[in-house]
């Protein structure tokens, strides 16, 4: 049966214009991982698990990501620096390339799904150049049945060769040799020129968060999300650094996914994915138990450094920062199967606020709910080096602007509906700073930022009484089970009042100028989300 789907393969590769290729189809995880180390394209760790090098690129590359400007893209895209256009006689002028490159050559393909959500299921076929770039493909995507793989026909094609760099980049539209381009006419992710696997994960994403909004009405999520077992959903946004993974892994609660959801008409929350691509930079078993005991035959580590041992060493950065792993979601113990559940209750903003004036817990109304979700907020921490001792505030559209193709008041428009509708309370919690910035305050304890969500996941916060913060009109509860009244309120918590004040206002002041850019498309409700405070003269009549 496998040599006749072999060859049925190899017959249709034709149509995509790769000629005389051996192709390997749906390979199993052992075997792409034997041909990677028998090749010595990577290596295996002291417990079996590869481990890969990315080569150039340890990251994405957003200023080398481009989206076909045609008749479908060309009114709905936001374009700009992070939605960069491409003429589509340019991307088929580098799909020949490619293909030219492929032709001749060794490849793998592979037939997935994205969207766990069965009447969302979206087809996707993988050509790579790499057999480990294959292996991510296994693990980052719903995997089929051999039933569903028969007549197997593609929605999106994912064309990957990383060996491919362009000559003449300025001839074709792009800044440099490496490029990754999504085409929604012809439904092709175009990648060359990089072996980062998250070039494929986020080409998909990125694709899904034109396509689900605008032909679906599903409003797609950078987010994790979890349910309860009284089957009530929750939904946690946030960049990184902000606990994303860390929180939504709760031993009380089925883990649905970590990292891209889409939201339905019928309120359901489904994963696009079917596993995790989890940062492992100072992994350990006591702090992200889950993600640790994942580490094992089948995931796929990158960019780390060996011990001695042959085990590997989570300490060190050498490579990069962003060293990683992918695993197929059934790694992970605590699952929700089917990958999707209904009923959201409660939807967290997480932000990591290095400045430190933030409430740990407040409650959002609609329009601060989307104010704050089209800002996406968070602080990147100073570096080590001396004199720098000033956060950086970081601001990021619904939390994933580098794959929104759309302006980011329309995913803002649809989570405020899609809240009211389903009745769900918003919440933004601050996993940063208390009692003053970074180098003077403390990071607030991960135990208690655990006992917030844990109460409002009881219901404990809907009765009691809250204040509303003169700066940024957040209201704060007075009472919460399991953490100390006094820091709730961040002002209580700071010495100086006055340098509070100070403090709060500037970043208040961040938040109105990064709002700038949306406010000619932003409803008046979402407009009056933002700090109640800009400039210092208006500050006697809020105090």
């Amino acid at each position: 049966m496998e040599d006749l789907a072999t060859m049925e393969a190899h017959a249709s590769l034709e149509q995509y214009g790769l000629k005389n290729v051996t192709v390997h189809w749906n390979l199993s995880p052992e075997k792409l991982q034997q041909i990677t180390v028998e090749n010595n394209m990577g290596k295996e760790t002291a417990n079996g698990t590869l481990a890969i090098n990315t080569g150039k690129f340890t990251g994405r590359s957003p200023q080398d990501r481009f989206i076909v400007k045609d008749s479908y893209t060309e009114k709905k895209v936001w374009w700009g620096k992070t939605n960069k256009p491409i003429s589509t006689e340019n991307f088929n002028k580098l799909k020949h390339e490619v293909n030219q490159y492929l032709s001749g050559k060794e490849l793998y393909a592979r037939d997935a799904f994205a969207c766990a959500e069965p009447e969302f299921k979206t087809k996707i076929r993988a050509i790579t150049e790499l057999p480990w770039s294959n292996l991510f493909v296994y693990n980052m995507f719903l995997r089929p049945s051999e039933k569903e793989l028969q007549n197997f026909e593609e929605d999106w094609l994912i064309l990957c060769a990383p060996g491919y760099v362009s000559p003449n980049p300025e001839a074709y539209g792009i800044r440099q040799g490496n490029f990754s381009i999504i085409n929604f006419s012809q439904r092709i992710a175009l990648i060359g020129g990089s072996a980062y696997t998250g070039e494929m994960k986020k080409g998909i994403f990125s694709a899904l968060n034109l396509i689900l909004p605008v032909e679906r009405n599903v409003l797609p999520m950078h987010c994790s999300a979890n349910v309860g077992k009284k089957g009530d959903t929750a939904i946690f946004f946030g960049l990184s650094g902000t606990g994303k993974t860390t929180l939504s892994a709760d031993p009380e609660r089925k883990l649905i996914g970590d990292d891209e959801h889409g939201w339905t008409e019928d309120n359901v929350i489904f994963n696009f994915e079917g596993g995790c691509y989890a940062k492992v930079i100072d992994l350990s078993e006591e702090k992200e138990p889950d993600i640790f005991r994942a580490v094992r035959p089948g995931a796929m580590l990158e960019n780390v450094v060996f011990k001695d041992n042959g085990e590997v060493d989570y300490l060190d950065s050498t490579i990069t920062q962003n060293t990683r792993v992918s695993y197929p979601i059934y790694h992970i113990d605590n699952i929700q199967e089917t990958l999707y559940a209904n009923n959201p209750k409660n939807i967290f903003f997480l932000t990591c606020d290095a400045f430190g004036v933030l409430p740990p817990v407040s409650k959002l109304t609609p329009g601060q709910a989307a104010y704050h979700f089209i800002s996406g907020y968070t602080a990147k921490v100073a570096g080590t080096e001396a004199g720098i001792t000033e956060p950086v505030p970081s601001f990021s559209a619904c939390f994933g602007e580098p794959f929104m193709p759309l302006h980011p008041t329309i995913y803002g428009e649809m989570l405020s509906k899609k809240m009211q509708e389903a009745g769900v309370n918003v919440w933004l919690i601050n996993t940063g700073w208390s009692a003053g910035p970074y180098g003077v305050g403390s990071r607030i304890k991960l135990k208690y930022t655990r006992s917030m969500i844990t109460a409002i996941l009881n219901g404990d916060l809907d009765e009691v009484d809250y204040e509303q913060n003169p700066i940024f009109g957040l209201f704060m509860p007075k009472y919460c089970p399991g953490v100390p009244s006094e820091i709730l309120d961040p002002m209580n918590t700071w010495l100086q009042k006055g340098a509070y004040i100070g403090k709060a206002i500037q970043l208040a002041h961040s938040f109105h100028l990064n709002f700038e850019k949306f406010t000619n498309q932003a409803s008046q409700q979402i407009m009056e989300g933002g700090p109640l405070i800009d400039e210092h003269h208006h500050l006697e009549e809020h105090i």
